[in-house]
């Protein structure tokens, strides 16, 4: 009975990834908003935070976000087989159809109905990815250094973008993790202190 619970949990991530590999334009920050409407509100397999981390992990690790982020979920869900599963369902997809497109590529391009679906989708996509931001920003723990990095990402990204730099999305990833771990070793370097000074204290007490 186990064994075929656990199978059938295989076989719903496989179909899942192989529906959102099929219909999702944009790549992984597209994905985004559909991994969580699917994993996170339909079948409640991950919580806010999980989800929150899921993300932070694919997009920080190398390799495409969507094959990371299905490789994550289905590992946490699945195990090995659960992540082999998520990973081949989602990518599927995707190569049949660029080979699908390769074949006879010039005349594809060369349609004008094919042009114009493009355009609308590329709305679309930009409409998915800011939703799925909003969502992890509601979801995210409200406090002063994760409002003090959020602002501080958004202006310097503006202010970049405005001034033409060339500054990789990569290293706001990277210096954002460099500082959560300053951050972590400092709160423990202080925990300890107090805790070193409560123990110094009792011991005086005779």
């Amino acid at each position: 009975m186990k064994k075929k619970t656990e199978d059938r949990k295989i076989l719903t991530l496989f179909l899942t990834f192989f529906k959102i590999g099929a219909f999702t334009f944009g790549g992984g920050y597209a994905m985004i908003a559909l991994l969580e409407n699917e994993f996170s509100e339909k079948k409640n397999w991950l919580t806010k935070e999980e989800f929150i981390d899921m993300t932070a992990i694919s997009e920080s690790t190398p390799g495409p976000t969507a094959i990371n982020s299905a490789t994550f979920i289905g590992y946490k869900i699945g195990g090995f087989l659960g992540a082999f599963a998520a990973t081949i369902g989602v990518c599927i997809p995707s190569f049949l159809i660029i080979y699908i497109i390769s074949l006879f590529f010039d005349k594809f391009l060369s349609l004008k109905y094919v042009g114009f679906a493009f355009k609308g989708i590329q709305v679309g996509v930009i409409y998915l990815i800011f939703s799925a931001g909003i969502r992890m920003l509601k979801s995210l723990e409200k406090n002063l250094f994760n409002s003090i990095i959020i602002i501080s990402v958004i202006t310097i990204m503006t202010a970049f973008s405005l001034l033409a730099v060339n500054f990789s999305s990569v290293f706001y990833i990277l210096i954002c993790g460099v500082i959560g771990l300053m951050l972590y070793y400092i709160t423990k370097i202080r925990k300890g202190q107090t805790v070193r000074k409560v123990k110094e204290k009792n011991d005086d007490i005779p």
